[in-house]
């Protein structure tokens, strides 16, 4: 994936490394994210259908993406929270 280039660089060598890590960190958490966006998605799409076990499988599978976006630092613990409580209120009241 190609970004800007700007014209003006770091001076400073800490902060030219930082430049790197925040690319490598930058890539890394889209990926994770992108997973996380698709998961949400996919539940979703399904628990606006009637089955039932579908729904909850992919609850499960949208809490876990949740908490490996929160163990890698790429949301907040309570933000996954929130979502969690919101996908499970989502089921309970379509049961």
């Amino acid at each position: 994936m190609k970004r800007l280039v700007f014209e003006q660089m770091a001076n400073i060598k800490s902060q030219i490394k930082r430049i790197g890590t925040n690319e490598k960190a930058r890539i890394n958490n889209k990926g994770v994210r992108s997973a996380l966006k698709s998961a949400i998605r996919k539940f979703r799409s399904t628990s606006a259908g009637s089955d039932k076990a579908m729904t909850t499988q992919e609850l499960r599978a949208a809490s876990r993406a949740l908490d490996i976006a929160v163990a890698k630092g790429v949301i907040h613990k309570n933000q996954a929270a929130n979502k969690k409580s919101a996908m499970a209120k989502a089921v309970s009241r379509a049961k």
